[in-house]
C-alpha cells in the first residue's frame, strides 16, 4: 500500500514533538469518554474503549486518569460527557490531502476554527467526501528498529494476519485490518518485539509529493490543526523526502 511507511514516518516525528506540548492526555481523555458513552464502560464489550486506552496508555496516561475518565463518559462521575465526533476534510499546499477527526461539545465553534486553520496556512476547507477516498482505514502499528529484525517481525505479524509490513528510515510499519490490529499488535509483543504504538489511522493509499518550502507549510498546518483543542487526529498523503521533513522539523 502507496504511502504507509513514510506516513508513519511523519507521524513518529510529530509525535515526539506533540508530547512536548503536554496535548496528548487531553486528546486521549475525551477518546475514553466518548468511546464509555456510546459502548459502555466494560473493555471487554466496547472494542472502541479498549482502541481508546491502548492509546492512552501508549502516552502514559496515568491508570487512574484512564478511569476518571471513562466513568464521567459513561455518566458514572460527577458530570457527564456530551461530545460529537466530527471529519473535516481539506487540502494542504501543492494539494495536499489532509483529514481532521475532531470531537467536540459545540461544532458552530470547531468548524470556523477548522477553517480559518486551514485558511491561515495556506491551506483550504473542502467539503465531506473531497480527499477520503484518498485514504484507507487500518490497524497501523510502528515498531522502531532495523533491518535484521525482518525474519522476527514478519513472520510474527504475517501469521496473526497483518496485511502488509515494511521497513523505512528505522521504523517497521505493520499493516492491518482496523479489527485485527489488537491481535497483531498481541502477537509480536509475545515475540519479543517492543512496539511504538498501535492505532487506528487513515491510511494514505495515494501520496502527493511536497518539496522545500511546501513541506514546512504543510507540516505547520498540521501541526496548528492538532493544536486545535477539539482537533483528536489529523491525517495527510504528504510524501516527502527525509533532508526536507528534517528541516520542517527542526
Amino acid at each position: 500500500m502507496a504511502g504507509h511507511s513514510k506516513w508513519a514516518n511523519i507521524k513518529h516525528k510529530k509525535a515526539r514533538v506533540d508530547a512536548k506540548r503536554g496535548k496528548a492526555w487531553s486528546k486521549c481523555a475525551k477518546a475514553l469518554m466518548v468511546a464509555a458513552k456510546h459502548g459502555g464502560a466494560d473493555p471487554a464489550a466496547n472494542l472502541g474503549l479498549r482502541y481508546a486506552m491502548d492509546e492512552a496508555r501508549a502516552a502514559n496516561m496515568p491508570k487512574d486518569t484512564i478511569e476518571r475518565a471513562i466513568k464521567k463518559g459513561a455518566g458514572l462521575g460527577a458530570d457527564s460527557a456530551d461530545f460529537e465526533d466530527i471529519r473535516y476534510e481539506g487540502y494542504g499546499v501543492g494539494g495536499v490531502a489532509v483529514i481532521v477527526d475532531c470531537l467536540t461539545d459545540n461544532r458552530q465553534r470547531t468548524a470556523p476554527e477548522v477553517r480559518a486553520t486551514f485558511a491561515k496556512a495556506g491551506g483550504n476547507l473542502g467539503t465531506t467526501g473531497s480527499v477520503a477516498f484518498q485514504f484507507d482505514h487500518k490497524g497501523m502499528i510502528t515498531i522502531e528498529g532495523t533491518a535484521d529484525q525482518e525474519d522476527a517481525i514478519m513472520s510474527a505479524a504475517i501469521e496473526a494476519g497483518a496485511e502488509d509490513v515494511e521497513f523505512d528510515d528505522g521504523m517497521w510499519t505493520v499493516l492491518t485490518t482496523p479489527e485485527e490490529l489488537s491481535t497483531v499488535r498481541d502477537a509480536l509483543e509475545a515475540a519479543g518485539v517492543a512496539i511504538n504504538s498501535a492505532t487506528r489511522e487513515m491510511v494514505p493509499n495515494v501520496n502527493v509529493e511536497a518539496a522545500g518550502d511546501a513541506v514546512a507549510q504543510n507540516i505547520r498546518l498540521l501541526s496548528a490543526l492538532e493544536d486545535l483543542d477539539d482537533v483528536q487526529k489529523v491525517y495527510s498523503n504528504i510524501d516527502a523526502s527525509a533532508d526536507d521533513l528534517a528541516k520542517a522539523f527542526g
